[in-house]
């Protein structure tokens, strides 16, 4: 019997990173002896390292190599085979990272596509608890290839990443899949990334104080019992979903009473503070990688002004962890959303902010700006190709230097001139101008919304918005700049004689028009950054955030 193991993240079909030392790691008794040769195609030796097990775990690296297949991975008696030398991203966050291929509108073309389209896909262990089934499961994880039955459950957006960047860097894109519905950034972090700030530090409190006194039987049989209801409570909605088609959420809970979701805070609760750190994340370290794409935000909205530390903090703690302090972050921002019968909290825009904060301060980390994909009253839009697609001109650009930055960004508000009666604004990747486009539809559904509030749309309404000192916004009208002002941008308002204040797009749902000559949308903003989401107040109605399987 083997007195060692190696990382569940090796098998056969495996990427490994292109051009950066290639770190093997695993556990086994301690003395033990771990040779390790990697070899192409031709059986020759590429690199070669031997190490021993001290405290119960190993690790060795390769020397750089450069792009190539069928290489072979021996490690003392265990050999992997069809080994591919290339680019290597993790693909983290919630739902709609995790959102599977075969759900999204682009899946059924995708999936009926012969051509292997160079892409691997690896999937972390999907267990929110180390119990014994854990480690059973874990061990018949393993790196997918095109021909495998599972790629209908990729991740859509990576998938579509991985598929252009494979082409467009001509070697195979394997993905790490590192993601789950629903969770919160705190869900991702070690323990003392989170201990170190006041704020930061109420994850882990509010989770304690829910532990207290709580033997762990007992705090797993409360989560057991919670996802029994769960279940019921779903199979229950899918039958009245064939009485009643299109039922609202609201209503379904008052005819079957509220769903439980996302249950207690047990020990156990995927969505506990440091959990998928534990359970997933911490399995595939230190893996070599490229970078990351991450998308996630949406269960952080009840703390919206704490985004910006904690997104950031968790960048630095993956950081420290791949000990890499340049680790590309490639990460998406939250794109439109409101459900048809919930007030505009505008949580979602202080989450945005400080998203374009992080784009805007942390280095290596760049933001892909999505507004326009949003879909009306739902958490998970379905299409997916274009996003993944705008990631990957993201990473060429600024990962790969093979595109200008600016072709590939939003344009971003730079700078602001206050006038007498204006302001204009000047804006970052939008040297060649802008361009309007229609968007009645959305404009019509955020109507409907407000509607239901007991609230009208202005008719002069233009996403754009003024306020003087007092801070109270009325629409304003815009005029775009020409010549050498091509990114500029000119809001007035007769209701506004001394403009202060300006914001665009400050709304959780609504009409996207204003794009770059780019084609990208412009980044929501607003121009005074002292206002603050003064309570945690959200949505009432929390949709289910898993993507089922």
């Amino acid at each position: 019997m083997a007195n060692y193991t190696i990382a569940a993240v090796f098998s056969d079909h495996m990427v490994l990173q292109r051009n950066k030392n290639i770190t093997i790691f695993g556990t086994g008794e301690n003395g033990t002896v771990i040779y390790a040769e990697l070899s192409n195609s031709k059986n020759k030796t590429l690199s070669s390292n031997k190490t021993k097990i001290q405290n119960g775990v190993w690790e060795l690296q390769f020397e750089p190599q450069v792009a190539q297949e069928n290489c072979t991975l021996k490690v003392n008696d265990t050999t992997f085979t069809d080994v591919s030398i290339g680019e290597v991203w993790l693909a983290g966050g919630q739902s709609n990272m995790e959102f599977e291929l075969q759900n999204c509108v682009e899946g059924p073309g995708a999936l009926a596509e012969k051509k292997d389209p160079n892409v691997r896909f690896y999937y972390t262990n999907k267990i929110a608890w180390k119990d014994e089934h854990f480690y059973e499961a874990e061990k018949n994880t393993c790196w997918q290839t095109w021909e495998s039955e599972g790629k209908k459950s990729w991740s859509a957006v990576g998938y579509f990443f991985a598929k252009k960047l494979a082409k467009d860097l001509g070697c195979t894109v394997g993905l790490i899949g590192c993601n789950w519905g629903g969770t919160s950034a705190s869900a991702w972090m070690r323990k003392e990334f989170l201990e170190k700030d006041e704020e930061l530090r109420t994850y882990l409190t509010e989770q304690e104080e829910a532990l207290k006194g709580k033997t762990i039987e007992q705090s797993l049989k409360e989560y057991a019992d919670y996802q029994t209801a769960f279940n019921k409570w779903l199979k229950d909605f899918d039958e009245l979903w064939k009485k009643q088609p299109g039922i609202s959420w609201a209503e379904a809970e008052r005819v079957l009473g509220k769903n439980p979701y996302p249950g207690p805070k047990t020990c156990n609760n995927p969505y506990r503070p440091c959990g998928l750190y534990d359970c997933m994340l911490e399995r595939v370290l230190p893996y070599t990688i490229k970078g990351v794409i991450w998308y996630q935000g949406e269960s952080d909205d009840h703390k919206p002004n704490m985004y910006y530390k904690l997104f950031s903090n968790m960048i630095d703690n993956w950081r420290t962890d791949w000990k890499d302090n340049e680790l590309p972050f490639l990460f998406v921002q939250l794109t439109n959303h409101r459900y048809e019968q919930d007030k505009d909290f505008k949580h979602w825009c202080f989450v945005r902010e400080a998203q374009n904060k992080v784009h805007s301060t942390i280095k290596n980390a760049w933001m892909t700006v999505s507004m326009d994909l949003g879909k009306y009253s739902d958490i998970h839009p379905t299409q997916k190709e274009q996003l993944g697609y705008r990631l990957e001109g993201n990473a060429l650009a600024n990962v790969y230097g093979l595109k200008k930055s600016e072709d590939v960004l939003s344009p971003e508000l730079d700078s602001i001139f206050i006038g007498s009666d204006f302001i204009k604004l000047s804006f970052k990747n939008a040297e060649k101008g802008f361009e309007l486009r229609d968007d009645t539809r959305e404009l019509e559904e955020l109507k409907k919304m407000e509607a239901i509030q007991g609230n009208t749309v202005p008719e002069d309404f233009t996403g754009f918005e003024i306020a003087g000192e007092d801070k109270v916004f009325y629409p304003a009208e815009f005029t775009f700049g020409k010549k050498d002002e091509l990114n500029t941008i000119t809001l007035k308002s007769k209701k506004v004689t001394e403009p202060k204040f300006a914001r665009y797009a400050w709304y959780n749902y609504g009409p996207v028009t204003l794009f770059g000559k780019n084609g990208l949308p412009v980044a929501p903003f607003r121009t005074s950054l002292t206002d603050s989401q003064s309570t945690t107040e959200h949505a009432e109605i929390q949709q289910v955030m898993t993507v089922s399987n």
